[in-house]
């Protein structure tokens, strides 16, 4: 029997995030991969540095492939050190990227990436989620219904 898939990812220590991705898009189903990284890319993630804010994620033959992220070098490595920009690996299942690839193949969807943390036994994750971009009328209307949320919860407080 399979085990069954937690609901929200454990995440004990948050190194990116991409906030901005809500805004833009719809999120439909978010999926946690792991990140082929070297040595040097996992310890400038424990330092806290990594940024995937204009990144996105690409499904093609070879795998999903994490595009345009940015993870510094590390200050203290050698000539080994790592390149800050290059593609990098998803590890996902294979029935995982063949859904991927039938919804941004078919459906017109993105592959965003949400966060970059580490999970409680250690491990460098992802959580990529397909998208829908949004149009500005739709940016424009989940604005008003945040501060309509923001002013709805001000007013309760208030009365008590």
């Amino acid at each position: 029997m399979a085990r069954p898939v937690p609901l929200k990812f454990d995440k004990v220590k948050t190194v990116a995030e991409n906030r901005r991705a809500r805004y833009d898009y719809f999120i439909d189903t978010t999926y946690e991969a792991g990140i082929a990284l070297t040595g040097t890319e996992v310890k400038a993630l424990r330092g806290g540095e990594g940024s995937i804010a204009e990144s996105y994620a690409e499904v093609n033959d070879s795998g999903v492939w994490l595009i345009n992220s940015n993870i510094p070098e590390y200050s203290h490595g050698n000539r080994e050190n790592h390149e800050p920009k290059r593609p990098r690996k998803l590890l996902l299942h294979e029935r995982e990227i063949n859904k991927l690839h039938g919804a941004v193949a078919r459906q017109g969807m993105t592959l965003v990436p949400l966060s970059v943390y580490f999970n409680a036994r250690g491990r460098a994750k992802i959580e990529i989620a397909l998208a829908k971009g949004k149009k500005t009328h739709d940016k424009r209307e989940s604005t008003k219904e945040q501060d309509w949320k923001r002013e709805q919860g001000r007013l309760l407080r208030d009365r008590g």
